[in-house]
C-alpha cells in the first residue's frame, strides 16, 4: 500500500495529481500485493519485536492497548476487484486494497498502457463523483464487481497545463538525460542491458540456458586475470536500441501566451507549438473541451480551428491524428515503457550523482526551461500559489501521534517524506546561491559574510564572519562546524523527545564553498539574537542563561546522549546550570515551540587533537604522538566511539563487581570472621579485565557466570531502591562506580561534559572536574588503543572488506573513528605482523589520504574562478594532479569570447576573488608538493613522492581508482571516454571533457524503527536456524520498509537481499531471484552503478541465475562484478579471490576448462596472498583447480594440486575429518584415471592404428556439483537433517547460545573455539555471516 502521506505534504493536501506521479503508480503496480497493507502483517511479528527490544516492552504494551481495536480493524481488510469502464478501450478488471485513496487509482490509470495519455478525468460510481482523497473503505456501495467509470472533465489552465507536463514526461521516460544530469531523483540503472529484460519471463530461456553451444563465455580482453587495461566506457554499457524512440521535434509553449481576453471567453486556455517528425509545423490551443489544431503560424495569431477541425480531450489522440510518425512512435514507447521494471522507473528518495556522463544532445524541453526560469523556482508547484512553509511541516510531522504502530508508520513517512523534499529543495538553493542566482538578505556585506533566504529556507556560507570562531581556529572551525552541527541534530532526532525541537539541516559543498541550509524558526527574523536565546550562550560562553523548561527537555535526553548535567560560570560569575555544551541556544519561536540549535559541541572533545598546557595524556596516546596540534578546535568523538566506549566501561564494571562477590564468597567461606570488603575502589582495573582471560576450568565458568549474574542482579535492585540491600553488597556496586567513572554512586551511569576544555568557559570553584577530565582522556586513550586496532583485527580476520574509500570510512566511523585518524590507520597497518594480508587495506588508506588532501586543495582553488573558467580550470587541475604530461598548460576562457569594452572598473560582487586567473599558474609539482604537505599537516602521514606516477609505483595504486574517488568526493561529472593518462606527449583531460559539477550533499537520514526492529528480529531467527520465523518476520520488516520510505531505499535493498538469501535456501529458486534483482536495480539506482554493494548484489543474483539455469546470464553478471572491481580497486582484492572462483566454477560448468583455469589460479594467488598458504580457502582452490585439469585430462597436475588440497586438510583438520577422507578418495580416483590413461596412450604406442581401445570418458562436470561447490565458496552448505536431527540441533544452539551470551559477558573464552570445525559449519553457515554484517551495516 501507498501510505497516505505518499504524495503528500504534512500540513497540505496534495492536490497535483498529474504531475510526475507516474512513479507513485510505478510503485503501486509492482508492490500491490506485497504492500497491500503494512499493517496486515505487523500483528504475528509483535513476539519477535518484543524478543530484539526487552526495553522497550513495556511501551510496546501499553502503545499497543491504545491501538489494538484499531489494528485489528486494519487486518481484516482484504483487496477486492473493481471494473474500469475507460472512454475508447474494452473494460478491464482491477486489483485494489480498501486502504487506498482514489487518488491512487488515478496513478494507476496514468501509468497502464492503454489509458496513459488521460490525466483530467473523475471517477464515478452510479453516477457519484468519487472524492480524490477518500479511502476506498470510506466509500458507500463500493465491493467486489462494482464498476467505475472514468468520465473526461472540461480543462482548467492548471488542468492542462498537468496534462502538457504528463505527455512530455511519457515521451521522456526511456530518456536518460535526466539521470545524467542529477536532476528529477534520477538514477541509472543497467542490470536489464546484462539480463536482456526482466528475469521474470523464464521459461523459454531456461531452456535455452542449457544449451551450451549458444553460451559466448569470452569476456572482453581488459576482463581477464592480470589484464593492466582500466577502460571506462563500459562502465555504461548501451544497449542495442538505446537511442530513446522520437515521437516529435518540437513541442514547446507558444508565444501567443497567454490568451487575449476575447479568446479567453471563446474557452481557450493556453496555445502549444509543434513541429512533427514529418517536418510538418502546427499551433494548437488547448481549451477548456481539450485540444484542437488553430490556423496560427510564426507571425500571425489566427485562434480560428483549422480545417478539417478535430478537438481530442487528450493531446495524444490528436498528436495520432496529425502524425502518423508519432502514431507509430508513441505507441512502441509505451509498450517498452511498461516493459521495465517499475525499480528502474520509480524516483528516489534522495538524489544520486554520477562521475561520468556520454556526451548526450541537448534538445528542446518547455517543460525543463519553465521549471528553470519561472515561478517554480521559489514555490512548489503542488501546493498552489504560496511556498511551503519547511519549518511547519518539519515539526508538524514529529508532533504526529505515534501511540501504536499504524500511527507511528503514519508518522514515520511523514517525516521521511518531508526530510528528502527539504534536502531536495536545499540543494538547489545552496546551488542558486552559489552561481549568484538569489539575492542576499545583506547585499551591502562582503560577500563571504552575505545570508540569504529562497523558498523559506535560510542560507549561510562556511566562512568566519565577525570572528565568531576567532579562539577555534577560524575558517577552518566556521567550515566544519556545520557538519557537527548536522551530527547533533541528527542525534537529538534521534532522541526524539517530545517537545525539543532542532531545525531542518542540510549541509552542502558545491564549487569549493559550504553552505548551511536550515529550516526558519517563526518570528527569529524580526529580533535581535540576543533577545531571542532564553538557554545557552552566544558568545562562547562569556553571557550565559539557562532556563527550567529547557533544563526539562534537555535532561530527557542526557542519559541517551551520555550528556552530563553541569554548571558553568558567566560574566558576572554567577552559576549557570546547563544540560548540553555552551554553544547549544534555545529560542522559543513565534509558534511556542522550543528549538535547540547550535549543536557543534553535542559530543565531547577528542583530546588527542586538542593539546591543553598542564594536562598530561595516558601513555597509551602519548606513544602514538598524540595530543595533536589540529587546525581547528572544534574536533569532537563521534557518537558511536562514545556509545563503544560507554559498553566498554559497563562490561568492566560487571567485571569488577563480580570479581568482588566471588573475594567476599571466598573470604566467607576461607574466614568466616573477615567482614571487610574484598576489594577497594582503587582496585587494578588491569586485575579485572584478567577476570577469565587464562582458560577456566568449567566449574570456574560457571562460578563466574554466576557471579556475573549475581552483580547485574545486585546493582538493578541497588538502582531500582527496591527491598534491602546488605551495606557489603551496597559497597560492592559504589567500587565499581567509583573504578570506572560512573557519576553516580549507586548504578552504573557515564556521562561526558562536552564543556571541559572549551575556551572562554568558567566553572565554580566547587566543582571537582579531575573526574570528568580524565573520562575524556580515557575515552581518547580508548580510541587509539582499542577501536583502531580492533579495525585492523576484523579487516585482517575479513569480518570487514572495505572496496573504497567510502565503505573504508563506513567501517572507521562504526567504530567511531574519525576521518582525521586515517594517517594512524594506514600507520598501523604498515606495523601489523602479516602486513601483506593487508595490503588492499593499506591501498585504499593511501589513495583516501591523497584524494582527501587533494579536495582540500581543490575547494581553495575553486574559489578563485568565476564561473566562465570554471571548465578549464578543473580540467588544468586534473592535468597537474593525474596527468603524466609533466607541463600542462591552462587554457583560459578568453578563447571563445573578446569583450571590446573597457572593463568596469566597479567591485567585484561575485564569490571570486578579483584575480581570477591565479589558477592557471598550477604546476603538476607545485600541486603535489602541497598535497604531500597537506596529507603531513592534515593526517599526520608522511607520502613518500612528488609526482602522481611516483605515487602509483610506490604504493601500487590505479589512476582511474583515484580520478573515481577524487570525482565523486568533488563533485565532478566527467565525459565518458577512455583517458590516456600515461601519456607523455597531451594532456589528458581538455575543458570539454569537464561536463558538470554537482553538490556534495550531506542530510538527517530518518528511520523506520518498527521496521528495523522486525529486520532484527528476522536476523536473529535466521542466525538461531529457524529460516522460516526469520523469512516471515523479514518480510513483514519488508512492508514496513515500504510503508515508510516508499519503494527505494538503501535498507529495503539489505532486506531484499536478506529475503532472496533465505529463499534460495529454502529452494524457492524463482522468488530468491525475483527478490534479488530488486536488490540489484535498488542499489544501482539508490548507492550507485559501481558502489561495492552493487557488485556484491552481481555476485548473488549471478548465483541464483546459474541455480536457475541461466548460465549466459549469470557469466555476464560475474564478467560485469569483475569490470566494476577492477576500476573502484583492482585485481589484489581479498574479494577478488570469490569472484574468480565463481567465474571458474561456471566456465568449467560450460567446459570452457582453459578459460576456467586462468581465473581459478588466479583466485589461489590471492587466497594464498591474503589467508596463507595453508588456509582452507587455499585448499578449497587447489581441488577446484584440480577438478579443472581432470576435464582437461592433464592428471599430472591434478594430482599436483590434489595432494596440496589434502596436505592442508589433513594438517589442519586431521586425518579423520571428512574434508580429508574426501580429498584422500578423490586422490585415488585420480590416480586410476591417470593410469588408465597411461595404458591406453601405451597401447596405441606399441600397437599403433590398429590398436584396440575402449574411448575414454571425460565428462563434464554436472552442474549439481558445480552448483554445489559455488555454495560452499558463497558461504551456504546444506547439510540433510532428519526432523529429530534438526530438533536436537535447534536445542543445543540454543543451550549454547545462552551460555555464549553470559561468558561473553565476562570476556572469558568465545565457545566457537570449544566447537569443531564441522560443528560450526552446521550451525552457523546456514546463512553466510557476511550477509548477515553487510545487512547490518546499511542499516
Amino acid at each position: 500500500m501507498v501510505s497516505k502521506t505518499d504524495e503528500m505534504t504534512a500540513t497540505v493536501p496534495n492536490n497535483n495529481t498529474g504531475v510526475k506521479d507516474e512513479n507513485c503508480a510505478a510503485k503501486k503496480k509492482d508492490q500491490k500485493s506485497q504492500d497491500r497493507s503494512a499493517e496486515m502483517a505487523v500483528e504475528n511479528a509483535e513476539d519477535g519485536k518484543h524478543n530484539s527490544c526487552e526495553a522497550d516492552a513495556k511501551e510496546e504494551k501499553d502503545q499497543e492497548d491504545d491501538g489494538s481495536d484499531q489494528e485489528v480493524i486494519v487486518i481484516q481488510d482484504t483487496g477486492f476487484t473493481v471494473k474500469v469502464h475507460a472512454p475508447g478501450i474494452d473494460p478491464f478488471d482491477l486489483q485494489v486494497s480498501p486502504q487506498e485513496m482514489v487518488q491512487e487509482i488515478h496513478q494507476v490509470l496514468m501509468d497502464r498502457e492503454d489509458t496513459c495519455q488521460r490525466t483530467c478525468f473523475s471517477l464515478q460510481l452510479d453516477g457519484n463523483v468519487l472524492d480524490n482523497f477518500a479511502e476506498l473503505k470510506a466509500i458507500e456501495g463500493l465491493q467486489e464487481g462494482s464498476v467505475l467509470k472514468v468520465v473526461e472533465e472540461p480543462y482548467t489552465v492548471r488542468e492542462a497545463r498537468i496534462h502538457v507536463r504528463h505527455i512530455r514526461d511519457l515521451l521522456k521516460s526511456l530518456d536518460p538525460s535526466d539521470a545524467y544530469n542529477g536532476v528529477d531523483c534520477s538514477s541509472l540503472s543497467f542490470l536489464s542491458t546484462f539480463t536482456d529484460g526482466d528475469l521474470g519471463d523464464i521459461g523459454q530461456r531456461k531452456k535455452r540456458g542449457l544449451e551450451l553451444d549458444q553460451i559466448d563465455c569470452t569476456p572482453p580482453e581488459h576482463i581477464l586475470p592480470g589484464s593492466k587495461e582500466r577502460p571506462l566506457v563500459p562502465l555504461q554499457p548501451q544497449s542495442k536500441d538505446w537511442k530513446p524512440l522520437q515521437c516529435l521535434k518540437v513541442l514547446t509553449m507558444s508565444s501567443w501566451n497567454p490568451p487575449p481576453g476575447n479568446r479567453k471567453m471563446h474557452g481557450d486556455l493556453m496555445y502549444l507549438y509543434i513541429v512533427t517528425m514529418e517536418d510538418k509545423h502546427a499551433s494548437i490551443t488547448a481549451s477548456t473541451r481539450g485540444f484542437y489544431l488553430n490556423q496560427s503560424t510564426t507571425y500571425n495569431f489566427s485562434p480560428k480551428p483549422a480545417n478539417p477541425s478535430f478537438l481530442s480531450h487528450s493531446l495524444v489522440e490528436l498528436l495520432n491524428q496529425i502524425s502518423p510518425a508519432f502514431k507509430k512512435n508513441f505507441a512502441a514507447l509505451q509498450r517498452k515503457r511498461v516493459q521495465r521494471h517499475p525499480f528502474e522507473r520509480i524516483a528516489t528518495p534522495f538524489q544520486v550523482y554520477n562521475w561520468t556522463a556520454p556526451q548526450v544532445d541537448h534538445v528542446m524541453d518547455c517543460v525543463r526551461a519553465e521549471d528553470a526560469y519561472t515561478s517554480r523556482l521559489g514555490y512548489e508547484e503542488h501546493i498552489p500559489g504560496q511556498t511551503r512553509d519547511w519549518n511547519e511541516e518539519l515539526q508538524t510531522t514529529r508532533e504526529l501521534s505515534r501511540k501504536n504502530l499504524p500511527e507511528r508508520l503514519l508518522r514515520e513517512r511523514a517525516i521521511f517524506k518531508v526530510h528528502s523534499d527539504f534536502a531536495a529543495a536545499a540543494t538547489r538553493g545552496a546551488m542558486a546561491v552559489i552561481d549568484g542566482n538569489v539575492m542576499a538578505i545583506n547585499p551591502g556585506e562582503e560577500t563571504k559574510m552575505q545570508m540569504f533566504i529562497w523558498n523559506n529556507i535560510f542560507f549561510s556560507l562556511g566562512f568566519d564572519v565577525r570572528d565568531h570562531y576567532k579562539d577555534f581556529g577560524g575558517d577552518h572551525a566556521a567550515f566544519v562546524a556545520p557538519t557537527n552541527d548536522l551530527n547533533g541534530v541528527r542525534a537529538y532526532n534521534a532522541v526524539d523527545v517530545e517537545g525539543l525541537y532542532t531545525l531542518g539541516t542540510v549541509v552542502v559543498d558545491y564549487r569549493g564553498y559550504r553552505v548551511t541550509a536550515q529550516s526558519i524558526i517563526p518570528g527569529i527574523l524580526e529580533r535581535e539574537q540576543e533577545q531571542s536565546v532564553i538557554y545557552g550562550s552566544i558568545d562562547f560562553g562569556k553571557t550565559v542563561v539557562s532556563h527550567p523548561k529547557y533544563l526539562e527537555l534537555l535532561e530527557k535526553t542526557s542519559k541517551p546522549l551520555k550528556v552530563l548535567k553541569h554548571k558553568v560560570l558567566n560574566d558576572k560569575s554567577e552559576e549557570v546550570e546547563l544540560c548540553s555544551s555552551v554553544e547549544c541556544k534555545g529560542i522559543i519561536g513565534n509558534d511556542g515551540r522550543h528549538y535547540i540549535l547550535d549543536l557543534l559541541r553535542t559530543f565531547p572533545p577528542d583530546l588527542n587533537f586538542l593539546p591543553v598546557e598542564g594536562e598530561e595524556m595516558p601513555e597509551e596516546c602519548t606513544k602514538m604522538g598524540f595530543p595533536k596540534e589540529h587546525r581547528h578546535r572544534l574536533c569532537c568523538l563521534r557518537q558511536e566511539l562514545v556509545d563503544a566506549f560507554v559498553e566498554h566501561r559497563y562490561l568492566l564494571f560487571m567485571k569488577l563487581a563480580a570479581l568482588q562477590l566471588i573475594q567476599q564468597k571466598a573470604n566467607k567461606l576461607d574466614n568466616p570472621d573477615v567482614m571487610e570488603n574484598g576489594l577497594s575502589a582503587t582496585t587494578d582495573v588491569a586485575e579485572s579485565e584478567n577476570l577469565g582471560r587464562s582458560e577456566p576450568e568449567d566449574g570456574k565458568i560457571e562460578e563466574n557466570i554466576s557471579g556475573l549474574e549475581q552483580a547485574k542482579e545486585l546493582a538493578e535492585t541497588i538502582a531500582s531502591n527496591e527491598g534491602t540491600v546488605d551495606p557489603k553488597s551496597k559497597e560492592v556496586i559504589q567500587n565499581a562506580c567509583k573504578a570506572v567513572g560512573s557519576i553516580s554512586s549507586t548504578s552504573f551511569d557515564i556521562r561526558f561534559n562536552p564543556d571541559i576544555f572549551s575556551p572562554g568557559v568558567h566553572f565554580p570553584e566547587a566543582c571537582s572536574l579531575d573526574s570528568q577530565k580524565q573520562l575524556l582522556k580515557d575515552a581518547a586513550a580508548f580510541l587509539v588503543s582499542c577501536q583502531i586496532p580492533s579495525l585492523i583485527k576484523d579487516c585482517l580476520d575479513h569480518t570487514v572488506l572495505p572496496m573504497d574509500g567510502a565503505t573504508l570510512a563506513d567501517a572507521m566511523h562504526q567504530r567511531g573513528i574519525n576521518m582525521r585518524y586515517m594517517g594512524r590507520v594506514v600507520e598501523f597497518v604498515t606495523k601489523t605482523p602479516g602486513r601483506s594480508q593487508l595490503d588492499h587495506i593499506y591501498k585504499i588508506g593511501v589513495t583516501e589520504l591523497i584524494t582527501r588532501s587533494a579536495k582540500h586543495i581543490f575547494r581553495t582553488y575553486l574559489q578563485g574562478i568565476e564561473l566562465s573558467g570554471l571548465s578549464a580550470a578543473i580540467s588544468h587541475f586534473l592535468n597537474c594532479f593525474l596527468s603524466s604530461f609533466p607541463n600542462p598548460v591552462a587554457h583560459l576562457p578568453a578563447d571563445e569570447l573578446v569583450s571590446r569594452k573597457k572593463k568596469n572598473k566597479r567591485k567585484n560582487k561575485n564569490l571570486g576573488t578579483a584575480d581570477n586567473t591565479s589558477w592557471s599558474n598550477l604546476t603538476p609539482q607545485d600541486l603535489w608538493k602541497n598535497i604531500v604537505s597537506e596529507t603531513k599537516s592534515y593526517y599526520d602521514y608522511p607520502l613518500e613522492c612528488d609526482h602522481v606516477d611516483q605515487a602509483v609505483e610506490n604504493y601500487g595504486l590505479q589512476k582511474v581508482t583515484i580520478l573515481r574517488e577524487f570525482s565523486v568526493k568533488t563533485g565532478i561529472q566527467l565525459l565518458l571516454k577512455e583517458y590516456n593518462l600515461e601519456g607523455r606527449h597531451k594532456p589528458a583531460f581538455t575543458e570539454e571533457d569537464i561536463l558538470n559539477i554537482f553538490p556534495v550533499v550531506k542530510h538527517v537520514n530518518p528511520k523506520a524503527s518498527d521496521a528495523f526492529h522486525f529486520f532484527q528480529s528476522g536476523q536473529a531467527k535466521v542466525q538461531q536456524g529457524f529460516l522460516k520465523e526469520g523469512c516471515e518476520l523479514i518480510s513483514e520488516a519488508l512492508n514496513l520498509f515500504n510503508n515508510v520510505y516508499g519503494a527505494m531505499h538503501v535498507e529495503i535493498c539489505a532486506c531484499l537481499r536478506l529475503l532472496a538469501r533465505l529463499n534460495y535456501i529454502m529452494g524457492d529458486y524463482s522468488e530468491a531471484l525475483s527478490n534479488q534483482q530488486k536488490a540489484v536495480l535498488m542499489s544501482e539506482r539508490v548507492l550507485g552503478i559501481e558502489h561495492p554493494n552493487t557488485i556484491q548484489e552481481y555476485v548473488h543474483l549471478a548465483l541464483y541465475c546459474f541455480a536457475y539455469g541461466q548460465l549466459s546470464t549469470a557469466l555476464k553478471l560475474l564478467y560485469r562484478a569483475r569490470y566494476l572491481m577492477l576500476l573502484i580497486i583492482g585485481e589484489d582484492h581479498p574479494e577478488m579471490a570469490l569472484l574468480d572462483c565463481n567465474i571458474g566454477l561456471v566456465l568449467h560448468g560450460v567446459m570452457e576448462c582453459g578459460l576456467s583455469l586462468r581465473f581459478l589460479e588466479s583466485a589461489l594467488a590471492i587466497n594464498s596472498k591474503y589467508h596463507g598458504a595453508k588456509s582452507l580457502k587455499v585448499a578449497l582452490s587447489h581441488h577446484l583447480i584440480a577438478r579443472v585439469y581432470e576435464s582437461k585430462a592433464e592428471f599430472r597436475s591434478a594430482l599436483q594440486h590434489e595432494k596440496e588440497c589434502y596436505t592442508i586438510y589433513r594438517n589442519q583438520l586431521g586425518e579423520q575429518h571428512e574434508k580429508t577422507k574426501e580429498s584422500s578418495e578423490y586422490l585415488k580416483h585420480l590416480t586410476q584415471q591417470a593410469v588408465a590413461l597411461q595404458r591406453t596412450m601405451n597401447e596405441i604406442y606399441k600397437n599403433g592404428s590398429n590398436a584396440n581401445i575402449a574411448p575414454l570418458k571425460f565428462p563434464a562436470p554436472n552442474m549439481a556439483s558445480v552448483l554445489e561447490n559455488m555454495n560452499v565458496i558463497n558461504g551456504i552448505l546444506f547439510i540433510p537433517l532428519s526432523q529429530k536431527d534438526l530438533e536436537n540441533l535447534k536445542a543445543e544452539v540454543q543451550r549454547r547460545q545462552q551460555l555464549h551470551e553470559a561468558v561473553n559477558c565476562s570476556e572469558q573464552l568465545t565457545i566457537e573455539e570449544k566447537l569443531t570445525e564441522t560443528e560450526q559449519i552446521q550451525i552457523t553457515e546456514t546463512i553466510a555471516s557476511s550477509d548477515t554484517a553487510a545487512a547490518k551495516t546499511t542499516s
